[in-house]
């Protein structure tokens, strides 16, 4: 029989992980299939350990890894990624906002359609506040048209993947880790399911507004240089507008003996270029942070505990 492991990234989801794994083992029976079931514990401040480690004791297909501290979600998706042992892996959230019930869709989709990969996208983002769901439509508006690989609007982690696929994505041995690119980048035959958006089933969601925004930063510049021509550009425009500006004040006192007044003015264009030139160094800083970073050669994540 073929296995699917199923990795969930955890962080403080002691009540979502017995209730996930109900479902889950509710929907296994359904697929010609073993599975395992690998929860990444991603340094919980709850007792989350705790019901992973019971959770494993009751049911031989659980298996966790415990973080030493809390790394992101993506150290934990990577981790998972690794620990898989199956012929299909599946990457899904713990509180059920990624419904079980498409499993059998994707394995079919898999099996018999012959896709490497089966992702699922939301419908809708009804739920979400408005304000979170106008910036990320702006997102992936804006991250398709500046770099060459496709990101899908709605898109989720959620999604089953062919062994050989999984392989490709761990190949790509970068500290800094943008998952949804990733898995775009690497290619492979993708087929989208579409569902409705569902709430939490338990606790309260770890994203935040500015979290969110960090997160698509990271995904901007690890998928595109665009910023840093951009900043290149406006450099260029200044250094123009300046040369221009001074041949006109020297045609104009030569012509007319009008001296420059107004500070004001002046003062504005100082803050204005000045402005400008801070914010093309801060694009140029976060590409060399991220070189420093990948430099350095830390691991992604280190283990604890795990079973």
């Amino acid at each position: 029989m073929p296995k699917i492991s199923v990795v969930v990234p955890c962080y403080n989801e002691e009540e979502s992980a017995p209730l996930f794994l109900n479902e889950v083992l509710a929907v296994a029976y359904k697929i010609p299939a073993d599975f395992e079931i690998i929860f990444v514990d991603d340094g919980s401040k709850d007792s989350t350990l705790q019901v992973l480690r019971s959770l494993a004791g009751e049911h031989p297909q659980v298996r966790y890894i415990n973080f030493s501290r809390n790394f992101g979600k993506e150290a934990a998706v990577l981790a998972g990624l690794e620990h898989s042992t199956g012929d299909y892996i599946v990457v899904m959230d713990a509180d059920l906002q990624h419904p079980p019930v498409l499993l059998p869709q994707m394995y079919d989709a898999i099996v018999n359609e012959g896709f490497d990969s089966v992702a699922a996208k939301r419908k809708n983002r009804k739920g979400e506040p408005p304000i979170r769901s106008f910036f990320a439509r702006r997102f992936y508006r804006l991250i398709n048209r500046i770099s060459q690989t496709e990101m899908m609007d709605g898109a989720t982690d959620y999604r089953m993947m062919t062994r050989q696929m999984v392989d490709a994505v761990l190949s790509l041995k970068e500290y800094n880790r943008f998952t949804k690119g990733l898995f775009s980048w690497v290619g492979f035959n993708t087929k989208w399911l579409e569902y409705e958006n569902v709430p939490r089933v338990a606790g309260e969601t770890k994203w935040s507004f500015f979290s969110l925004f960090k997160y698509s930063l990271e995904g901007i510049i690890s998928f595109s240089v665009r910023p840093l021509a951009i900043s290149s550009f406006f450099g260029f425009l200044f250094c123009l507008l300046a040369f221009v500006g001074i041949a006109f004040l020297i045609i104009r006192w030569i012509m007319f003996g009008d001296p420059v007044q107004g500070w004001v003015s002046t003062a504005c264009i100082i803050l204005f270029v000045g402005g400008v030139q801070l914010f093309s160094t801060g694009i140029l800083g976060q590409y060399i942070a991220k070189s420093y970073l990948e430099v350095k050669g830390r691991p992604v994540y280190i283990i604890k505990e795990k079973k």
